[in-house]
């Protein structure tokens, strides 16, 4: 999620909470007392005290004396929205779900979509060419693929080949619990 903050009469000045290290997200959970999913969470809903808290630990990066109480902007001051990966994500997995539904198509996809760039992304002209590009229907492609059976899937397409069911253990030192056995209690 990206805060963007615009303090009055200011440039929009915008802050990507994944930037945060961990010591400084443990500093942000402490000084608004909100473990890390809660404020997680909160950036999806525009909590204040979430954003307040990231975006005034990024700042003392390079004013390291702001103290949290100093940093007060006001209410209109702050918003969050997707960033430039998240937003990918979101329209990939919507035009992903085209043809699961007999009346989803690209372009209801898109229409769904159409509010988005300048709603949610923090990069709206990104999120317009993606749109725009996916609502394409791929050229030399049929539009909706066959289900693949075991051994049909084609592992040169994807960059990183996955496995559909568990791993074999490769050496007698990686146990799992499927190859380990239980200790007995001694009790």
């Amino acid at each position: 999620m990206i805060i963007i903050y615009t303090p009055d009469g200011g440039e929009p000045e915008h802050y990507d909470a994944r930037d945060l290290l961990v010591s400084e997200a443990s500093i942000v959970q402490r000084t608004i007392d909100m473990k890390w999913g809660e404020i997680q969470k909160g950036l999806e809903a525009e909590d204040l005290d979430s954003m307040r808290g990231i975006v005034w630990v990024l700042k003392k990066r390079s004013q390291p004396d702001l103290r949290f109480k100093e940093f007060d902007p006001r209410v209109g001051e702050m918003v969050t929205r997707m960033s430039r990966r998240e937003v990918t994500d979101y329209v990939e997995d919507a035009f992903a779900m085209v043809g699961a539904d007999t009346e989803l198509t690209r372009e209801r996809v898109a229409e769904i979509l159409a509010e988005l760039p300048d709603s949610a992304a923090a990069d709206p002209e990104h999120a317009r060419e993606l749109i725009a590009r996916l609502a394409q229907a791929p050229k030399d492609q049929p539009d909706t693929a066959a289900p693949e059976g075991p051994g049909e899937a084609d592992e040169s397409s994807s960059p990183t080949p996955t496995s559909s069911g568990p791993a074999t253990p490769t050496s007698p030192s990686s146990a799992t619990s499927s190859t380990s056995r239980r200790k007995r209690s001694t009790a």
